[in-house]
């Protein structure tokens, strides 16, 4: 059986096609690569691109993709709604069938170097490929962002894993590492108001907030574990989001974060009209929210598969900004 991993890597380019087209060229060039989606935010100015792939096609791909995402994407003009650092802001490789999380971390390895070394682009390595905790959270390495990194890279403790202790003003720094699945996910909300949509994330997302009283600072932790997140205005959309990463869909699946979210904003005096995948989703989580949804119902006898996915897309409402299209959508689909 063939070792397969999955890459999904974020550009900092949502709005131009011959751009996005151009870097996904690069990884559609490269024998043995499957590319299952792309998807483009205007708004976010990012583009989250899915491709999967026996390991060493599947990271000579990424770096191709690397390489000519910082040769078109300028980084002292771009500007979006989501946090970058760079040109290729992460690029993550997650483990699909008969390879191990191990294993995965040694080819994000290769990769970090050659893109390091070769292109001499400043390189961090983060989840199951850092050692150092303090710095595997993708959030703490790409806090202070694109403009925060030419001080932040001087710091020693923010020395790159690999590359120049440089920041490249054209091309950023960049984030490579091995992780599990992850669910990029925005739940939409009826009110343009960001500051409820933080407000709504800040009561969800596992760090929580920061509260001070009299007796100082205090974090205050969120409701769902395993979960990140933000809240943001979409004028594409004309709504605030709570854009969200899952980064353990066992412990903490999608249907109760969509759950929670709808509690959360109504204790807010708003409320959720739908939500939106970026990216692509695993078929299990899929079923498991359509039968968690058809139960809360009364209806415990669906087995049908399709009929399970139907239930989760209409629960959810993923169909409210854009046709979800199953199979397009669904990563063991597009394998197969």
């Amino acid at each position: 059986m063939n070792q397969i991993i999955e890459c999904v890597p974020n550009f900092s380019e949502g709005a131009d096609q011959e751009i996005i087209q151009s870097i996904t060229g690069e990884i559609g060039s490269v024998a043995g690569v499957q590319l299952l989606n792309v998807d483009p935010g205007r708004d976010a100015n990012r583009t989250v691109v899915t491709f999967a792939g026996e390991p060493e096609a599947v990271i000579e791909a990424a770096f191709l993709a690397i390489k000519m995402a910082g040769e078109l994407i300028d980084m002292r003009i771009q500007k979006g709604t989501h946090p970058r650092m760079g040109a290729t802001d992460v690029c993550p490789l997650i483990p699909v069938s008969n390879i191990s999380i191990d294993e995965v971390v040694v080819y994000a390895g290769k990769l970090a170097s050659r893109v390091g070394n070769e292109l001499q682009i400043p390189v961090y390595l983060y989840e199951n490929s850092q050692s150092d905790k303090r710095r595997s959270n993708l959030a703490a390495i790409r806090a202070g962002e694109y403009e925060g990194f030419f001080k932040k890279i001087k710091i020693p403790n923010w020395k790159p894993d690999f590359g120049p202790a440089e920041m490249d003003a054209k091309r950023g720094a960049t984030v490579i590492g091995a992780r599990d699945f992850l669910i990029a996910y925005n739940i939409n909300l009826n009110t343009a108001s960001t500051n409820i949509a933080n407000e709504i994330a800040q009561d969800i997302r596992e760090t929580g907030k920061i509260i001070i009283d009299e007796t100082g600072k205090k974090r205050i932790p969120g409701t769902l574990k395993y979960v990140k997140a933000i809240g943001w205005y979409m004028e594409e959309y004309r709504k605030a989001q709570v854009s969200m990463n899952l980064t353990n869909i066992s412990a903490t699946p999608i249907h109760v974060v969509f759950d929670e979210v709808c509690a959360k904003a109504a204790d807010h005096g708003t409320e959720v009209t739908g939500s939106e995948l970026v990216g692509m989703i695993p078929l299990k989580a899929m079923t498991d929210a359509g039968r968690y949804f058809l139960q809360k119902q009364g209806i415990t006898h669906v087995v049908n598969e399709t009929k399970l996915i139907d239930a989760a897309i209409q629960a959810m409402g993923l169909n409210e900004l854009a046709p979800f299209d199953p199979q397009k959508r669904i990563i063991e689909y597009q394998l197969d």
